[in-house]
């Protein structure tokens, strides 16, 4: 018969050995530890995304645009492009206006995103746009052109950062300074130059409508001989922007 003292020894060791297998079966596997470092770093990596993107945001609050990622595909394309930036203050009012007409007549009124333009579009089976102003200049200073998910995602994000930290006066001097007005021509200043031989202080009402006549197709249509296409939309603009100034939905940019 066992004597007591080795059934308690026998009984210790299968609770050591059963310790140890559950400690052993607890242990992470190779694949679970690879899956969480991989979590830690896509974690990590999104935060810098987010970090860089707000200091960018801040730092285009009060710096000229260096460049762009089309500007810059365009200028390897065509060789060089056509641009001078400009302040706001030096850029007619007339064209001001016309843009805002053209493009995003609710300007003043909303914070990034037209929900009434969007819900149009979506009802016109998006026969037309309803990106804003706002919208456009995200994606035209901070990402690239091209209709994929991903872009309208960030761009999605980025829109109420920037209208958050952004005047309205600097997101329409920031548009006006990047926007392509024809071919290889970018921003106010090379626009009212290579169209009309004067500078965007001095652009007519007429002139402003026609530059903004050429969006969103500049490399198809030309301000300063206009199809008749053109010239009829340039004068639905210029009456827009006569409008605009009576009605005050120009309070957030006009001085």
């Amino acid at each position: 018969m066992p004597r007591k003292s080795d059934s308690d020894s026998a009984l210790k060791a299968a609770l050591r050995g059963g310790t140890r297998r559950r400690k052993r079966t607890a242990k992470p596997s190779r694949l679970r530890r690879a899956a969480q470092w991989v979590q830690r770093w896509l974690a990590r990596g999104v935060a810098i995304l987010v970090l860089v993107t707000v200091v960018w945001v801040l730092a285009y609050a009060v710096l000229p645009v260096p460049t762009t990622a089309y500007i810059i595909g365009e200028g390897r394309r065509l060789g060089g492009v056509e641009r001078d930036w400009v302040p706001i203050e030096e850029i007619s009012v007339n064209l001001q206006r016309a843009v805002v007409a053209a493009e995003d007549a609710n300007f003043c009124l909303h914070w990034g995103f037209d929900m009434a333009a969007i819900r149009d579009a979506i009802s016109d089976g998006a026969q037309r746009g309803g990106s804003t102003i706002s919208q456009q200049t995200v994606k035209n200073a901070f990402l690239w052109h091209g209709r994929t998910w991903v872009r309208k995602a960030l761009e999605a994000a980025i829109t109420p950062l920037m209208e958050l930290v952004w005047p309205k006066a600097r997101v329409l001097e920031v548009y006006l300074n990047i926007v392509e007005f024809g071919e290889g021509v970018f921003g106010a200043e090379a626009a009212a130059q290579h169209h009309f031989g004067v500078s965007a202080a001095d652009l007519t009402l007429r002139q402003a409508s026609l530059l903004a006549a050429v969006l969103p197709n500049p490399q198809e249509r030309v301000a300063s001989a206009p199809s008749a296409f053109v010239d009829q939309r340039a004068r639905s603009i210029a009456a827009g922007a006569q409008t605009i100034a009576a009605d005050g939905r120009d309070g957030c940019f006009a001085n």
